[in-house]
């Protein structure tokens, strides 16, 4: 059918299928390539239905996609490879220099070469945190950094100077001008109320169902609590501790070191209903939570009592000016919130969104900014 190896053709194509509007996660790319490494590429029918199966996820994108597999398989290439036009494709990376211009396809033109590029930083945004290397995820830290990870503003009981006379006056600053014009105010002053960042309180659930993403999490944690923007932090297992001080420093690795030594509980057990009326007694209703944006970050498997958890939620909820609930689990096909926990804390939930990617984080910090709602709007009943 085609020569080239199966992961250089799975690019290639699936390239070509983006470009052409279809949507292709990078882990359907590599889905790809492992079928046509099984039932290989020397059949026709087969290569479409590899394709057919693991690249195209909506009915109405068929049409496309036989469209693009047409021009991009040519009917009339034969199965024999000595007989069949060669095709180069090379796969170039953002750490390639790429300084010979004959493997570039610019020599004497002999031979047709499509040079693919793609971004390390770009697949990362799109690749699922379980699958990282360590050595991705230290990497990944600095995109999180780039994030504006801050609450909306709400409107301050603190006011300053305006001059737009539909305002407040401002008593005491129009005596003071007009003590110095002989007692005529002459020049009226007024006031207006400002504006201040909505305190963000950020819950990571450290348990051991979390582990496979709550390293990465733990990395985002610190790069929103460095910004510096009235952010607060706590791990949540089989007990809650603060972390904000041990996460507010510069240096990530030593951030996240602190972090890591002053929670005892971590990989451990889940208990987010007892976790959760321990942040609402000590520090969620006395003050921390009202008014504040509340981001829960866990997966919803929980051993404790789903009642206790329902009011909590609950607690929070009456409280809270939003409450975001991340859940890494939620890009799962097929999945639906049926753990217990999940179930209890949903109801009482304003956004449910995903945690899986550093693409996913992005469109959690529009949300909580106030940019942006999740696909499935208010879900609070």
């Amino acid at each position: 059918m085609s020569t080239g190896t199966p992961a250089a053709i799975a690019v290639g194509f699936t390239h070509a299928l983006r470009h052409a509007g279809l949507t292709v996660p990078t882990r359907c790319t590599h889905t790809y390539a492992e079928a046509l490494g099984t039932i290989g590429m020397g059949t026709r029918h087969g290569v479409y239905w590899a394709g057919r199966t693991t690249l195209v996820h909506r009915p109405e994108d068929i049409e496309l996609y036989d469209e693009i597999f047409d021009l991009y398989f040519h009917s009339n290439r034969r199965a024999d490879p000595d007989a069949a036009d060669v095709l180069r494709v090379e796969l170039v990376t953002d750490q390639d220099e790429g300084d010979d211009a004959a493997e570039n396809g610019e020599g004497d033109g002999a031979d047709q070469t499509i040079t693919l590029r793609w971004s390390n930083a770009e697949v990362l945004r799109h690749k699922d945190f379980a699958e990282y290397s360590r050595d991705e995820l230290h990497h990944a830290h600095r995109l999180m950094a780039e994030l504006r990870f801050t609450g909306d503003r709400h409107r301050s009981l603190r006011r300053t100077a305006s001059r737009r006379p539909t305002t407040v006056p401002d008593v005491r600053r129009t005596v003071r001008a007009a003590m110095r014009s002989g007692g005529e105010p002459i020049s009226r002053h007024h006031r207006r109320r400002t504006t201040r960042l909505r305190r963000l309180v950020l819950l990571l659930d450290v348990s051991g169902s979390m582990e496979p993403y709550a390293r990465a999490l733990l990395r985002f944690v610190q790069a929103a609590v460095a910004g510096r923007q009235r952010v607060e932090a706590f791990a949540i297992g089989t007990r809650l501790t603060r972390v904000t001080r041990e996460l507010g420093a510069r240096d990530p690795d030593a951030a996240l070191a602190a972090a890591t030594d002053r929670v005892y509980d971590w990989s451990g057990g889940t208990r987010l209903g007892p976790c959760l009326r321990a942040f609402n007694d000590e520090w969620g209703i006395r003050g921390m939570a009202r008014g504040a944006t509340i981001v829960v970050l866990s997966d919803g498997w929980d051993r404790g009592d789903p009642e206790q958890l329902a009011e909590e939620m609950q607690r929070l909820q009456r409280v809270a000016h939003r409450v975001v609930w991340v859940n890494p689990l939620k890009t799962t096909p097929g999945y639906a919130p049926l753990a217990r926990g999940m179930a209890a804390a949903l109801p009482f939930v304003d956004d449910f969104v995903e945690g899986h990617s550093i693409d996913a984080l992005a469109q959690l910090a529009a949300i909580v900014a106030g940019t942006a709602h999740s696909p499935q709007g208010a879900i609070r009943s």
